[in-house]
């Protein structure tokens, strides 16, 4: 399944979405005005998603000042409340996922006992739960080994990883083959985008110096396994879902 980022206008997703088997990622409950207004974005989303045919829907969890990895008891709380209220939109809006970003800052937390930590918080948070699939995302990731290492700490059927090829492309030295190599087992959704290794730069598939076919030779499509599209621009979308679909 290819899912479409939410990130351009509901005039460009339906033109993308029209007579397609694409889906949407929602980044709309990432947001945490939003979430504080919760019922009314819901029946507002409701309705944009209808006009876009209700496709298949996954969600982008909520992530700025949001920190998994927290001793702070307080900081904690709102961290797990925050992606409570997300998980629940998931259930009433019926979506397939929910990606949670990792929260790792480099030069911030010390690696030894981070993986411990955020195993914890997932562990926690997935107590009871059950139906929806959670995949933990790297952003600022500097190794793929503290995703592993979570992957294999936190003891839930629903839980797995998000490999952004863009961010490891981008935020880490180590070479995005391997990370798409040695994660493969743990990954069931991909966000798919370029860049030039320099900045998170959100292009198409090409534009950039990412060598996104080896990379996805790693990750095929499968059934468990999920693809979202993470560009600006409808262009840059389009060159992706023609690179992935070629």
């Amino acid at each position: 399944m290819i899912y479409i980022s939410h990130l351009l206008p509901d005039e460009e997703m339906q033109e993308l979405l029209k007579n397609s088997e694409l889906g949407v990622e929602s980044i709309e409950f990432s947001i945490s005005e939003n979430l504080d207004h919760l019922d009314k974005t819901i029946e507002t989303y409701k309705e944009r998603l209808v006009k876009m045919g209700n496709p298949p829907l996954t969600l982008h969890g909520p992530f700025l000042d949001l920190i998994p990895a927290t001793f702070d008891s307080m900081i904690h709380r709102v961290t797990m409340e925050r992606f409570e209220q997300c998980y629940q939109v998931g259930k009433k809006l019926g979506a397939k996922k929910i990606v949670y970003h990792s929260g790792m800052i480099p030069t911030v937390y010390y690696r030894q006992g981070w993986a411990d930590q955020v195993s914890r918080f997932f562990n926690d948070f997935l107590r009871d739960k059950e139906g929806l699939e959670i995949d933990m995302e790297n952003v600022l990731d500097e190794d793929w080994r503290l995703l592993r290492d979570v992957s294999e700490q936190v003891d839930h059927p629903d839980f797995g990883l998000c490999l952004d090829i863009g961010h490891a492309h981008c935020y880490s030295d180590i070479p995005v083959i391997e990370w798409a190599e040695e994660l493969a087992p743990y990954v069931r959704h991909v966000h798919i985008h370029d860049n030039a290794g320099e900045r998170d730069s959100h292009l198409g598939l090409g534009r950039g110096n990412l060598p996104w076919r080896e990379v996805l030779s790693y990750l095929p499509r499968t059934e468990t396994r999920t693809w979202t599209i993470e560009c600006m621009n409808k262009e840059d979308v389009q060159i992706c879902i023609q690179s992935l679909l070629t």
